[in-house]
């Protein structure tokens, strides 16, 4: 009888393929996949790689949208030893190619077409000396290789045709040899505040991290998961289609994100499972599709990443219909998770906290000195485990200033701990800003602000005063069919909260500048404001 260890993402796939061969593990448009069909494309993408020279160690990366193809090539490198690099589909060819350049990868799978773009001949096109060999993903990119392959690009179906040389023998005996303390990832950070680092986390992180996730929110082998969130973050590899592996649930990859699409897609295929940002559940419950749909089979949503409103977890729940609603906080850092709501949580608890700490991990909320300060103090967030990186790739220096020599991960987020051990986030420490000798969090007053019912989304930053230092700038999205002037919304704030906490300022925007995992990219902001101010300087 084989065993069901699971301390690799190879023996996890192995234990799907053992539990439930027949099972449904991936639904993409007319593609059905079972675990068996999984694992045997894995395995012959991965005899191709050995055929091609794949050494132990060696990084690849994915610049794709979600799709099947993403998941078996993950596989395909990661149970031969390979170090999967996920890249931001987001990015531009030159940024596509940073990523290639620092961690050194020598082969990557790119989409031949998404949105119009063909990322693979964009990466073809930059200067990246060690990188060997681009795979093309997608029917069409493909099919504009047919009968030409124009270095380093290449057809994955002719790739493919490589592993006919190598025995399943020594594909077995390369899966073996794989360890979970080996690396199976670097996640490059996601550069809200400046240029992003690759975190290396192991094989025995990932699958010890997302066991504990899977089973805090119940998820299980009868779930149908929407996986919307990107593959190229933690929250749809780790989070999704990981995560999926490890329970035997089916995932329906999506490649972009239309609300009218994916009412219809939870309709259809009784999906059962949706996380994501806060935004995509306000877009759901927004869409005049929305009450006619039949959303019944929604069992579970997981959220985070920003403000929560109270409303909206009650939203979900009611209007929605979402039987369980689990807010969560993590980093790339600490393997995706730190700490998470757990079933049975009162909305309150769900949308002002991220939850208890998972098993194995500890909170520590430390002072300027780096002691522990009581329950209910604000301090910086520190976080040791299981789950904390081994380090970023190549730079000593910047683990040494993240981990703490005995082991602490430093965030950079300011929090409290409450008495029961629940984790609030109150800002990025970077973030928060001093009005007149007082100090103001964000996010404690874009949560206030969200309370508005014109207020869609809110981005709160810090922008300079001559006289008290900094005043609170609000870049507000109004709720469809508002017409709240700025004047008013200031008004309002001003009688819900401290002066110095109440912006002076408010921008409308149609939309706030969000990075893959819904965090606002507050650094954008501060460049319009600097615009701003420098236009009306000039007039």
């Amino acid at each position: 009888m084989q065993r069901n260890i699971k301390r690799t993402i190879a023996e996890a796939l192995q234990a799907a393929v053992a539990a439930f061969p027949s099972r449904t593990a991936i639904v993409d448009g007319d593609l059905r996949l079972t675990f068996s069909d999984l694992k045997a494309q894995a395995d012959q993408l991965s005899k191709a790689l050995l055929a091609a020279g794949a050494a132990p160690g060696e990084r690849f990366l994915i610049w794709a949208p979600n799709m099947a193809e993403w998941v078996w090539a993950a596989l395909a490198g990661q149970q031969i030893g390979g170090v999967l690099v996920p890249v931001n589909t987001r990015f531009k060819g030159p940024e596509a190619a940073e990523i290639a350049r620092r961690s050194g990868a020598k082969l990557a799978f790119a989409v031949g077409d998404f949105l119009g773009r063909n990322y693979a001949a964009l990466l073809a096109a930059q200067n990246c000396p060690a990188l060997e060999r681009i795979l093309v993903l997608g029917n069409e990119g493909q099919a504009a290789l047919q009968g030409k392959t124009p270095e380093p690009l290449q057809s994955l179906e002719a790739f493919v045709r490589l592993g006919a040389q190598v025995s399943d023998a020594d594909l077995a005996r390369r899966i073996a040899a794989l360890g979970p303390e080996q690396l199976s990832d670097i996640m490059y950070s996601s550069g809200t505040t400046g240029a992003p680092k690759g975190a290396m986390i192991s094989h025995g992180q990932n699958i010890a991290t997302f066991e504990e996730w899977a089973a805090a929110v119940g998820l299980n082998g009868r779930d149908r998961y929407l996986v919307i969130n990107p593959f190229f973050h933690s929250f749809g590899y780790k989070a999704g289609w990981l995560a999926a592996l490890l329970r035997g649930a089916a995932i329906y990859p999506e490649a972009v994100f239309d609300p009218e699409r994916t009412l219809g897609l939870i309709e259809r295929h009784r999906i059962s499972m949706l996380p994501g940002p806060p935004t995509l559940f306000q877009s759901l419950l927004a869409h005049p599709a929305m009450p006619e749909a039949d959303l019944s089979s929604l069992r579970c949503a997981v959220t985070g990443a920003s403000s929560v409103p109270v409303r909206l977890v009650e939203d979900m729940k009611r209007k929605l219909g979402f039987d369980e609603v689990y807010t969560a906080y993590g980093l790339t850092e600490s393997s995706g998770v730190v700490s998470l709501c757990r079933q049975g949580d009162d909305f309150e608890t769900i949308a002002n906290t991220c939850g208890r700490a998972m098993r194995g991990v500890e909170i520590r909320i430390a002072g300027a000195d780096g002691e522990a300060l009581p329950a209910g103090a604000s301090g910086e967030v520190w976080v040791r485990g299981f789950n904390v990186m081994r380090g970023y790739l190549d730079d000593p220096a910047g683990t040494a200033a993240a981990i703490t020599p005995d082991g602490w991960l430093k965030t950079g987020d300011l929090g409290s701990l409450d008495e029961r051990g629940y984790l609030r986030i109150l800002d990025r420490l970077k973030d928060m800003y001093i009005c007149g000798g007082f100090n103001c969090c964000p996010a404690e007053i874009e949560a206030r602000l969200l309370d508005h019912p014109d207020i869609a989304e809110v981005a709160v930053i810090g922008m300079p005063d001559a006289r008290l230092g900094e005043l609170g700038c609000a870049f507000a999205v109004r709720a469809p069919g508002s017409a709240l002037a700025a004047d008013d919304l200031i008004a309002w704030a001003r009688e819900r909260m401290a002066n110095y906490k109440a912006p002076r300022r408010v921008v409308w925007v149609d939309a706030l500048p969000r990075n893959a995992s819904g965090k606002v990219r507050k650094f954008l902001l501060r460049d319009e404001i600097a615009k701003l101010r420098e236009s009306e300087a000039r007039h």
